[in-house]
């Protein structure tokens, strides 16, 4: 996945440092596919981040269980998903641009009604769009593992993330994280078990086969082609 945001945290009390912005929205080279997608898909799909509630019900003109990813890359799995659950609504963060674009091409070409995204901080719209207990489940595929020691304060998953995610599940609702990297699989399973209000789905204690509604994906192929392992993480609210 792209990086959706590269957190700053206080060592101390593991609050996220979120008044010097820490991510930027990526633009990149988008083709002339994306670029009309772009002017005149997102007007349809696209949500505009506003510091106000969400009201997914009204966004998706039902009510049915909602699905956030965080970090969508060029959006092929999360319209996977959309397709093979079409009773869900699927809400996708991404500031790639170019991927944002891709993600509303296929939505055309697939004619999907259940998927919206943001082009937007995550953070941020969890902090001021997303009710709390309005999510059915999370998902964050493959985000950056920030190999070097020094660099594992920027890693996504740290307990304050963590907590403001739990607060955004409904009773019941999951958490479900996937990487490629063991070290980085350790690390989330750490801070994932010290939050109190989870529970680990694993029968093991530890990490869960790969649920049958999460697709593989280009980064799944890459670390099998270098001997890497995938890990998948589930934990309930």
């Amino acid at each position: 996945m792209s990086d959706v945001y590269t957190p700053e945290f206080d060592p101390e009390t593991g609050v996220p440092l979120r008044k010097v912005r820490s991510f930027v929205l990526r633009e990149g080279r988008l083709t002339k596919g994306q670029e009309r997608a772009l002017g005149e898909l997102w007007p349809h799909f696209g949500v505009d981040y506003r510091a106000q509630a969400l009201d997914a019900a009204i966004l998706f003109e039902r009510t049915a269980p909602l699905v956030l990813e965080i970090g969508y890359g060029m959006g092929a799995s999360l319209l996977t998903m959309a397709q093979a659950e079409p009773e869900k609504n699927f809400l996708g963060i991404e500031v790639h641009t170019p991927g944002v674009g891709a993600l509303l091409m296929g939505i055309e070409e697939k004619s999907l009604k259940n998927v919206r995204t943001l082009h937007h901080d995550a953070i941020e719209v969890l902090e001021n769009m997303l009710p709390e207990a309005s999510v059915d489940r999370v998902q964050l595929y493959f985000p950056d593992p920030w190999h070097k020691k020094r660099h594992h304060k920027r890693r996504i998953v740290q307990p304050a993330f963590v907590a403001l995610l739990v607060r955004k599940l409904k009773p019941g609702g999951l958490l479900h994280f996937a990487t490629d990297w063991q070290p980085y699989a350790a690390w989330m399973l750490e801070v994932l078990r010290a939050e109190p209000a989870l529970v680990n789905v694993s029968l093991t204690g530890d990490y869960v086969e790969q649920p049958a509604w999460r697709p593989d994906t280009k980064f799944e192929a890459r670390g099998e082609r270098l001997g890497h392992g995938v890990w998948d993480l589930l934990f309930q609210r």
